[in-house]
């Protein structure tokens, strides 16, 4: 029996009730509403080639500690939450990978030229290209499909949405045209090969794996190209808030880059390419000899690097232990450590500085658990943990930041996936 898209059916369908109550913090009226207008889109975009609709949903994410140290091979914790990119999509037999995303320019990708272009640098057509062709390489099939997506993650507010649209391309291939085989991990990888090779940011793979694993997970990316994942069982009684204070993640590549440069260059003097095989102890017994050669700023992300990774581990043990005071303390020792340390807090010569600001604000409210900068850093967003009582929280952000900027989100079980709502 066919699925019927309209928000009359949606809201009678038992396994969409499901799956909202499962993703979303929206009701299911406004989800249902969501589903309609894009599955009607859909169709009247293709046609005919739309008759055959499967919804997807990839999910945005939260970063909890971990900060910037994934590109050196280093330990996070990350969640998905419950905003996503969703999408229509109908297989094709013609050998083309079409997106139509609401609000951005179509995407059309020959799957029989998926060598990089690099005109396609910086936009999703590399990503797209990038994808197809990692799957491939690893022998695995692709094929074409036509997709029509809607996204409530915050383009550039540290919720990845480059990676969200990353995974649920991988995610159809994976399920349209390998049966669903591939690992959460691997799609993971090759997301992230798509954003470095093809699109050409030089991103690290904690985005990738949290959306695509879903729920909490601890990663140790001590052999990135298989890294140790697990999921944790995080069940404190909380609100959780991302609140965007301003600016703009999309043109602060540098930035980024320079944070895995730096630590890089001090690895380098140890012998090794990333901070990770270097030993602590002697990286600080060598700090004299180093300031001499090196900013202090690159010696201070490096001692963030070694703090931080001993902060994941120790995060993870209180969240086993439910120790709540020492989780929300150690969140709150990540965040200070990114502001003072890792100095991510605001680009140089930012007299703005809105993230400190919204930092500040943030801690002056009772019932505020833990608060920090949140993903990459430098412009954005913020992330606050507060009582489950504090609920006017968000009213007061609100009052400041306005309404549209302050989200309240919890966390979601389910990674890059297929939304089965049929019989």
């Amino acid at each position: 029996m066919a699925i019927l898209y309209d928000k009359k059916s949606l809201l009678e369908n038992k396994k969409f009730l499901d799956r909202v109550s499962e993703l979303y913090t929206a009701s299911p009226e406004d989800a249902a509403q969501r589903v309609e207008n894009l599955v009607s889109r859909h169709r009247i975009s293709f046609g005919s080639a739309a008759d055959e609709v499967v919804l997807f949903s990839a999910p945005g994410r939260i970063e909890i500690a971990g900060n910037h140290t994934d590109h050196n091979n280093g330990k996070v914790l990350a969640a998905a939450i419950s905003v996503d990119l969703l999408g229509a999509v109908s297989p094709s037999e013609e050998p083309k990978i079409v997106v139509n995303s609401i609000g951005y320019p179509s995407v059309s990708v020959d799957l029989t030229d998926l060598e990089p272009k690099e005109r396609e640098q910086g936009d999703s057509a590399a990503l797209v290209r990038g994808i197809a062709r990692a799957f491939k390489d690893r022998g695995y099939n692709i094929g074409g499909f036509v997709a029509t997506t809607t996204s409530d993650v915050f383009k550039g507010a540290g919720m990845s949405s480059s990676a969200s649209f990353e995974l649920f391309v991988a995610e159809v291939l994976n399920d349209f045209y390998n049966g669903g085989v591939v690992s959460a991990v691997e799609k993971a990888i090759i997301s992230q090969y798509a954003e470095n090779v093809y699109f050409g940011k030089p991103s690290g793979l904690m985005d990738q794996s949290a959306i695509s694993i879903g729920g909490v997970s601890y990663i140790d990316f001590m052999d990135a190209g298989a890294p140790v994942v697990e999921k944790l069982g995080w069940d404190f009684p909380e609100l959780i808030y991302v609140v965007n204070c301003g600016g703009d993640h999309c043109n602060l590549t540098a930035n980024y880059a320079a944070i895995m440069q730096e630590m890089r260059l001090i690895a380098s003097e140890f012998g090794a390419d990333k901070l990770r095989f270097v030993d602590k102890n002697e990286f600080y017994a060598s700090v004299g000899r180093l300031r001499k050669k090196y900013s202090g700023r690159a010696i201070l992300r490096a001692m963030h690097y070694f703090e931080e990774n001993e902060r994941v581990d120790a995060l993870k043990d209180a969240i086993a232990s439910r120790d709540e005071r020492e989780a929300y303390a150690l969140i709150n020792e990540s965040g200070m450590s990114s502001q003072l340390k890792l100095q991510n807090c605001y680009p140089e010569g930012d007299t703005a500085e809105p993230i400190p600001l919204a930092l500040a604000i943030a801690k002056e409210y009772a019932g505020v658990r833990a608060v920090r900068v949140h993903g990459g850093g430098f412009a954005g967003t913020i992330l606050v943990i507060t009582d489950p009582d504090a609920e006017m929280f968000g009213e007061y952000m609100s009052d400041i930041y306005g309404k549209e900027n302050v989200h309240l989100l919890k966390i979601r079980e389910a990674g890059a996936v297929r939304m089965d709502i049929g019989d």
